[in-house]
């Protein structure tokens, strides 16, 4: 077993593990040895890096890399529209040749040093670059620049702020430039998104010269460990986020419920009921009446072996349906969704006023919808499937050794694909797939062991495993196997059962027809959990 307190020649070349990204390293098994670490100190002119690197680099002119560095980026804002800031900052990023690879979650903090002042957001980001530390610098303060922000008092409010937490193996000691980052170290705020970048193995020697850098025996972790960790989150003035249009939403304080509105003729639940519009906005107010938080529209059925319509016959079902629903009062304050897999559907749906992508494939049966909901900045719900609608049950994709572990790697995967499409992580929601490319045991094996998905996910992306999870069991066939009901209403029993088990494991949104018996599922599911934090403290 690799440890980072060994030299770093020791640690190569670093072997991949299960997820095809690195081994796991017991959290115990973390240390310092300042020899992993590459320098670049400003007293010497010039002067040579760590004997491996070679040739010497002037801080006066540094070269541009000849090979690609990884670096972390922090960002944060409190001046104007926080979100817009983000994103104009990550799309100069990659102009100014930034590739971004992983993206932290996003939170909402307090203002710390200077308190009289808005609260921030912060994230950070995990990226490749060719710039020099100190080109890199310039380019950031470049950014700052173009996005508004001024000198003005340290640690004051401004539109946004890019420091260089990591970059490579290297240590900087310049005038103008200290990387690691001097001040990470007691800053919760810095270290959570930072966290988020990192998985519970250690991948590649870059990542293991970060934990060296924190002089303590597990690495980042410890230091994270005694700021207080993930108990922080919720509370002491930092908290999780995701972004909805105007709203800053934070998943724990309640599970979401989603209520599905089909515009389909064959969908197995309620194929054809609401293919008028009228009969749809009606259903529809009936669906908020009851409580539901958001409202997945879809116009293609995604049933077992369902023929597949072309862009303009979903466009033709859906858009009389939406344009309907946006215009009545009910639907102010109504999280819409639009359960679409195809770029052009999303586009036209989010266009109309709709504010999530529910994509059952993930992006694999239209990679467009990827970089186009990117552009949208909308929140993208990514599940997990295999193949489509019409071989999804055959024998090859219902072939699993690990069911928790294989969807949890594929899931992950489809994240990743978001990610460098242009979607931060900030913006993902996760759907281990209930129903899809699965038969009853795998359903249940999912439901009853989300926590095991999570922890999957967790050995490759903290970040990734924090996302909010949706299941979306309603009515759905394995149900029958179990509770012999063939009429899909006479499941609505089983299938508050079956999202109850969701919720208990870590479910934050369920998908139901019943928007009714869902909700009360979910206040009861949300205050047994609360009763069990209370006792665990």
């Amino acid at each position: 077993m690799f440890k980072i307190n060994k030299a770093l020649q020791e640690m190569l070349p670093v072997a991949k593990c299960r997820f095809n990204f690195g081994v796991p390293i017991p959290r115990h098994s973390y240390g310092r040895n300042p020899s992993l670490a590459l320098s670049i100190n400003s007293s010497f002119k010039p002067f040579k890096l760590f004997p491996s690197v070679g040739r010497p680099i002037s801080t006066s002119s540094i070269q541009v890399q000849s090979t690609d560095q990884e670096i972390v980026i922090a960002l944060g804002s409190n001046v104007g529209n926080r979100i817009q800031n983000f994103n104009e900052a990550l799309r100069l990023m990659k102009n100014y040749g930034v590739t971004v690879t992983r993206h932290g979650c996003l939170y909402e903090t307090e203002p710390a040093y200077v308190t009289d002042q808005p609260k921030f957001l912060n994230s950070a980001i995990r990226g490749i670059t060719k710039l020099n530390p100190h080109d890199l610098l310039t380019v950031l303060k470049q950014i700052e620049a173009e996005l508004g922000r001024t000198s003005g008092i340290r640690y004051g409010p401004r539109p946004i702020d890019l420091d260089i937490l990591f970059y490579g193996n290297l240590r900087v000691n310049s005038e103008i430039l200290t990387v690691p980052h001097e001040r990470i170290w007691e800053r919760p705020f810095v270290l959570a998104p930072l966290m988020d970048l990192l998985g519970s193995c250690v991948e590649n020697d870059t990542v293991a010269t970060w934990h060296s850098f924190a002089n303590c025996k597990n690495g980042l972790f410890d230091v994270w460990d005694k700021l207080g960790g993930e108990s922080l989150i919720g509370k002491e003035g930092i908290k999780r986020v995701l972004p909805l249009g105007d709203q800053l939403i934070d998943w724990s304080k309640k599970t979401h419920v989603m209520g599905i509105l089909n515009l389909t003729p064959d969908s197995f639940s309620d194929g054809g009921k609401f293919l008028e519009a009228g009969d749809a906005v009606s259903h529809f107010r009936s669906l908020i009446s009851e409580g539901a938080d958001i409202v997945d529209i879809g116009a293609q059925s995604t049933r077992p072996f369902a023929e597949r319509l072309t862009v303009d016959q979903e466009l033709d079902r859906l858009i009389p349906v939406l344009d309907e629903i946006i215009k009545i009062p009910e639907s102010k304050g109504i999280i819409l969704s639009v359960d679409t897999f195809y770029a052009d559907v999303a586009a036209e749906a989010v266009n109309r006023g709709v504010h999530v992508v529910n994509d059952v494939s993930g992006g694999t049966l239209d990679p467009k919808i990827l970089s186009v909901v990117a552009d949208l900045g909308v929140p993208f719900i990514t599940m997990h499937m295999r193949g489509d609608p019409s071989t999804m049950q055959n024998c090859n994709n219902l072939h699993y050794g690990d069911v928790c572990k294989e969807v949890a790697l594929e899931l992950y995967q489809r994240l990743c694909a978001a990610e460098l499409a242009g979607i931060p992580l900030w913006r993902i929601v996760a759907d281990p797939g209930i129903g899809f490319s699965k038969n009853t045991e795998h359903n249940m094996e999912l439901i009853s062991n989300l926590p095991i998905v999570r922890r999957e996910i967790e050995k490759v992306s903290l970040g990734a495993s924090h996302v909010p999870f949706l299941v979306g069991p309603s009515r759905k066939r394995f149900l029958v196997e179990i509770c012999g009901k063939i009429d899909p209403l006479a499941r609505d029993p089983a299938t508050v059962a079956a999202v109850t088990g969701g919720i208990l494991g870590g479910a934050n949104v369920i998908r139901v027809h019943n928007v009714g018996f869902g909700v009360d599922a979910a206040k009861v599911c949300d205050a047994l959990l609360k009763h069990r934090r209370k006792a665990d403290k």
